[in-house]
């Protein structure tokens, strides 16, 4: 009797060691799936070189949090590729009553401030916006003269030109959402009808465009139709080759509040570029515009 009852409980020990064994061999397996399935996404947004976005809630005239991040971190997608950074600071989005902008201060944990003035589901406007602060970021500004700010304005409407186009082929092939995929082509209108507004002047080159107008690029560097004109004429230079968007990282690491003519400013960029492809880059933009300061090159 003693032993019959020793060999049941040694029974029902083996039984239940047996179950957790199995319970916990389950739970082993399901987490490796869980990892491995997530390991891919947490790789690929490194890849993507993508930073951390915030969004301010209840602002946005009920649009939703989530789908706003969406919208922003497509956007990002289609430029941190690219660029010379790495680890980009996050980025914190607020709302704005007066126009977008990125502040010159920081947030407290060193995050860019950027101001959209936008709302409700405008995506287009979202997306074309946050390109455009983006681009400043990327240029590295700074407070400083104004003399050249023309330029990297035509540099940040080139941005939002080269996001908005690349959003749309996106969402041709992988919305954020299924029900998305149809709105992608709204993104290629925005920036062509942009275009359409601002032609840019038959059969007049970047020289002659630039000679004519340098004295009143100073003026008025804001003059947004202005910028779509010329963001035109660069825009298919960062199409024919997105690696182009590394040297812009270099644009004001020369700047100060010393006024600087655009042949100064040009070759203050050449030489702050890290790599021959950026220089080269340079001498390229230099030669379109006609300044015989840095090397020419066609």
């Amino acid at each position: 009797m003693h032993k019959l009852h020793a060999y049941k409980f040694r029974m029902k020990n083996k039984i239940n060691i047996n179950k957790t064994f199995h319970f916990l061999t389950l739970f082993v397996f399901t987490f490796s799936i869980s990892v491995c399935c997530l390991t891919p996404c947490i790789g690929e947004l490194k890849k993507q070189n993508i930073p951390t976005i915030k969004i301010t809630p209840n602002i946005w005239g009920g649009a939703k949090i989530t789908d706003i991040h969406k919208v922003l971190e497509s956007t990002a997608r289609q430029i941190t590729p690219y660029i010379w950074q790495k680890n980009l600071n996050p980025i914190q989005v607020d709302r704005s009553q007066t126009g977008p902008i990125v502040l010159y201060r920081r947030g407290t944990n060193g995050e860019y401030l950027v101001r959209l003035n936008t709302l409700k589901t405008f995506w287009s406007q979202y997306a074309f916006q946050f390109a455009h602060e983006l681009g400043h970021i990327i240029c590295g500004f700074k407070k400083g003269d104004l003399s050249n700010m023309w330029f990297e304005e035509s540099i940040c409407e080139t941005v939002s030109l080269f996001a908005l186009l690349n959003m749309a082929n996106e969402w041709k092939k992988k919305p954020p959402y299924p029900n998305w995929k149809s709105y992608g082509q709204e993104f290629a209108k925005y920036a062509q009808k942009r275009i359409k507004k601002h032609p840019w002047p038959k059969n007049k080159s970047l020289g002659d465009w630039f000679n004519e107008n340098k004295n009143d690029l100073t003026q008025r560097p804001a003059d947004r139709g202005r910028n779509v004109r010329i963001a035109s004429k660069l825009l298919p230079l960062f199409q024919e080759k997105p690696s182009r968007w590394e040297a812009c990282a270099f644009i004001n690491v020369k700047k100060t509040n010393k006024k600087r003519s655009f042949s100064t400013y040009l070759e203050d960029w050449k030489k702050s570029c890290k790599t021959a492809e950026q220089i080269n880059f340079v001498e390229k933009i230099a030669f379109l515009f006609r300044i015989q300061s840095t090397k020419d090159h066609q």
